[in-house]
């Protein structure tokens, strides 16, 4: 448990997996766990903060009200955005947590308990209600190319379910400057059988939790397989890349931080070796 949540928390664990103890300098990537009648109390940050929850239910309590958010539902709280949690569940609830620029929770000065938001009872989030802006909810079936239909975008909300798809690999953009984020993003991967991203590096870094399925990844000349619940990271200038390693899709849940540039965010190895040729 970070030790600033201690006194204003109950039922609340965190596993930092990611941080500067491991090279990171720009995000902080953990799990959290709250139990059934767990809660952490109102509290502002000076960092960035984007969630995709996992397993059970939560409550999420900001400004905008207090949402009930399941497995699949994501979010994003702002800079210095008053906010609180709890489980009104039966079960504990998990979600991954992205933290930008990487948090010091060790530290003074970067998390604050503050008076208390005002009581309203917690509703289901609706991804399709134009009031939302801060949360979204990504499902296995958002990410098949085939059922994009207007029916199932408008269930889904609506065409931030649009999808980038290539060689196989399916993106859909969760945390982005269009839901209000500034210093980082957090996307769903998906990859069909035989689908591939030859090696590449960024100007920035990534995290990678597998959610589904078994993936062959390269980082920096070393061979990996990823299985559901491992976590993988790139800094920046790591060359890797992916695989799909069965027969059927593999997830992943991915963040970036710092956000990406207009251009120039991804430096494929196969582009360079092409103008190496064409020189020669």
């Amino acid at each position: 448990m970070p030790g600033r949540f201690a006194a204003w928390s109950g039922g609340f664990r965190r596993w930092t997996v990611l941080d500067d103890t491991v090279g990171s300098v720009h995000q902080d990537f953990g799990i959290c766990e709250l139990d059934s009648g767990g809660f952490i109390d109102t509290h502002i940050h000076s960092f960035e903060e984007s969630f995709f929850v996992l397993s059970g239910e939560v409550v999420c309590h900001t400004h905008e009200g207090a949402f009930r958010l399941r497995e699949g539902d994501y979010g994003v709280v702002p800079v210095g955005a008053a906010h609180a949690w709890r489980n009104d569940g039966s079960e504990p609830a998990r979600w991954a947590e992205m933290l930008a620029p990487q948090a010091r929770l060790d530290h003074d000065g970067d998390t604050w308990p503050v008076d208390r938001l005002p009581d309203v009872p917690a509703i289901d989030l609706d991804a399709r209600d134009p009031r939302n802006r801060s949360f979204g909810t990504v499902q296995p079936g958002n990410m098949e190319v085939g059922r994009q239909t207007q029916d199932h975008l408008a269930a889904s909300a609506s065409m931030r379910t649009a999808l980038l798809v290539y060689s196989g690999i399916t993106v859909k953009m969760m945390v982005d400057s269009d839901l209000g984020a500034f210093l980082s993003t957090m996307f769903m991967v998906q990859y069909e059988p035989g689908g591939f991203a030859g090696a590449h590096d960024h100007p920035f870094e990534e995290t990678f939790l597998i959610v589904e399925g078994e993936t062959d990844a390269v980082f920096d000349g070393e061979h990996y397989r990823l299985t559901p619940g491992d976590v993988a990271w790139a800094g920046v200038g790591c060359i890797h890349e992916f695989a799909n390693a069965t027969d059927g899709p593999v997830r992943w849940l991915e963040t970036q931080a710092p956000q990406p540039p207009a251009r120039h965010s991804y430096r494929f190895d196969r582009d360079w070796a092409y103008l190496t040729e064409a020189l020669e």
